[in-house]
């Protein structure tokens, strides 16, 4: 089912969502990729702030390529979910409601996904000029210094995204696999 989401959203709209669902996402979102993530786990060791209210939010694992001429951003896919899922349930525990990606995420994940009713969406791999096009506009809010792995801002518009791991922890890259065996 294709369904529209203002984000950042709460605990509701997350349990209104099915894996499986179609979600177009308008709002702001915020990027980080491994560096990003193990700097921000290294500020909550310290007992610091976060660079940016993670309640509610959503983390995109993407790094951008450079901007073109008149563009907010270059191309914009989507990095292997895994690589950040030491960090990702401390995150979730810390209110973080989603995270866009790619491929499978652990057990673990998995659980934190549920206990915080929070949603793991994916992003088409090999699509990122085409999902650059959702960018609005991006911005660096924090980290700079690691270039492409720098935290940004980005405003987005209809950012098509499906539902993987929903909050009741049904993962589609299980049932679809499921689907289409032979018995």
């Amino acid at each position: 089912m294709d369904k529209h989401l203002t984000v950042p959203f709460g605990e509701k709209e997350a349990t209104e969502l099915r894996s499986g669902d179609y979600v177009y996402l308008t709002g702001t979102i915020y990027t980080a990729r491994d560096a990003a993530h193990k700097r921000m786990f290294e500020t909550l060791e310290r007992g610091e702030e976060l660079p940016f209210d993670i309640r509610n939010n959503i983390i995109y694992y993407m790094g951008p390529s450079p901007a073109r001429e008149g563009r907010p951003i270059g191309s914009a896919g989507p990095t292997t979910a895994s690589r950040m899922d030491k960090y990702a349930s401390t995150l979730l525990d810390l209110g973080q409601r989603g995270m866009i990606g790619k491929g499978k995420r652990s057990e673990e994940v998995r659980k934190a996904i549920i206990r915080n009713k929070a949603v793991y969406f994916a992003a088409v791999g090999g699509a990122g000029a085409l999902l650059s096009k959702s960018i609005v506009s991006s911005e660096v809010i924090a980290y700079d210094d690691l270039g492409t792995e720098a935290i940004r801002k980005l405003e987005v518009k209809d950012f098509p995204v499906i539902v993987v791991i929903d909050s009741e922890g049904n993962n589609l890259y299980e049932t679809a696999i499921n689907e289409y065996k032979e018995d």
